[in-house]
């Protein structure tokens, strides 16, 4: 493995540990808290199988390589897009809160649009690369028609925060592979209007946003967890409260093991704990990009940029919400958060990453 090689998959290692240890500190109070009949590992020993899957996965795909992943992309956005329809098929699908989000496959749950949220940036890499003399605006056109398809499955979910993800790494995509931005800049236009004014008829929305900008509107309801993550988050100190002591993990804070765990990491490890966290990313992120950078084909290059902007950019969205700078999203804390679709997912990006690090390797032995 090249040092690049190593030293990201090393950092992303590190704070898969990180997280592992601080899924097991809040699953096992939340199990003696509420007197749970199951053991204490049980979502710990759940994780672990997951990453067992997910390495298996990474594995696969870089021996694979990225190359055939992307031809074979079509397909695979193809597989997602039947899982998105069927997680509204009664007994297939799991509804949630009201939310479509999750299909059931052997009594374990799996979200479609996480792997879906991956794919569409590549499938429109695949197909945007096959044009060598650029791509024209009727091509675009059917591109775009493509994608939408999924990107409307996953909005009548509903799941705004994905949503605005994909469309936010879309944009960066097309910007990064120079499409005329008269092509791209009217359809995304018209998605975000769409996209705002669909927000706007759900009620979870807006009430959202007052939430947002003010916490103690609802503080029984939907402010509560914001306001649980600051108080985690703030009486961290510097140093944190020490492993194992957090007190807002005692059922103070919903979804502390998967949305706002950074809040009890916070809480645990300080200011100092939350500084080591923000720079593994940051250095996944330089790793990721110096990667790209160093590319030989056009392909590798692209699709290791977008995959190291989406990883970064989700956990940017979720340290943001957790401090109380943006409004709450549901998105998970790559590596870090429990949740097995995510973390698959992640680590299949991995797997890309390194498979194109792989070939600078061998071309500059070449």
């Amino acid at each position: 493995m090249s040092k690049y090689s190593l030293s990201l998959a090393s950092a992303i290692l590190l704070l898969f540990a990180m997280g592992i240890l601080m899924v097991f500190n809040t699953t096992a109070a939340e199990v003696l808290d509420r007197s749970l009949d199951r053991s204490t590992h049980h979502v710990f020993f759940k994780q672990m199988v997951y990453a067992g899957i997910a390495l298996t996965c990474a594995l696969g795909v870089f021996f694979l390589g990225y190359e055939n992943i992307l031809r074979l992309s079509g397909v695979f956005l193809l597989m997602g897009t039947v899982m998105l329809v069927l997680a509204f098929v009664p007994g297939i699908g799991q509804q949630i809160n009201g939310a479509h989000r999750w299909i059931n496959i052997f009594g374990n749950s799996l979200q479609p649009s996480e792997f879906v949220k991956y794919l569409l940036p590549l499938y429109t890499i695949h197909v945007i690369l096959r044009y060598k003399s650029g791509m024209n605006f009727i091509a675009f056109v059917r591109l775009v028609t493509t994608l939408v398809i999924p990107i409307g499955l996953i909005l009548i979910e509903p799941d705004n925060g994905t949503v605005a993800i994909i469309l936010a790494t879309l944009l960066i995509l097309f910007i990064l592979m120079r499409i005329k931005w008269i092509y791209w800049a009217i359809p995304l236009s018209i998605c975000v209007v769409l996209g705002v004014v669909a927000a706007s008829q759900m009620s979870h929305v807006p009430d959202r946003i007052r939430v947002y900008l003010n916490p103690e509107l609802d503080l029984q309801g939907k402010g509560h967890q914001p306001h649980q993550a600051r108080i985690a988050a703030g009486s961290g100190g510097l140093f944190g409260k020490g492993v194992g002591q957090s007190l807002q993990k005692m059922d103070y804070l919903p979804e502390a093991r998967s949305d706002y765990i950074a809040a009890i990491f916070a809480e645990e490890f300080g200011f100092i704990g939350v500084l080591g966290l923000i720079m593994l990313y940051m250095t996944i992120g330089g790793i990721g990009f110096t990667i790209a950078a160093k590319s030989t084909k056009q392909e590798g290059f692209y699709l290791v940029a977008i995959l190291t902007f989406l990883i970064c950019f989700q956990a940017f969205l979720n340290l943001g919400v957790v401090s109380g700078l943006l409004p709450s999203k549901g998105t998970n804390l790559p590596f870090f958060s429990h949740g097995g679709s995510s973390l698959l997912v992640n680590f299949i990006a991995m797997g890309l990453i390194l498979s194109v690090a792989r070939e600078q390797k061998k071309t500059s032995h070449g």
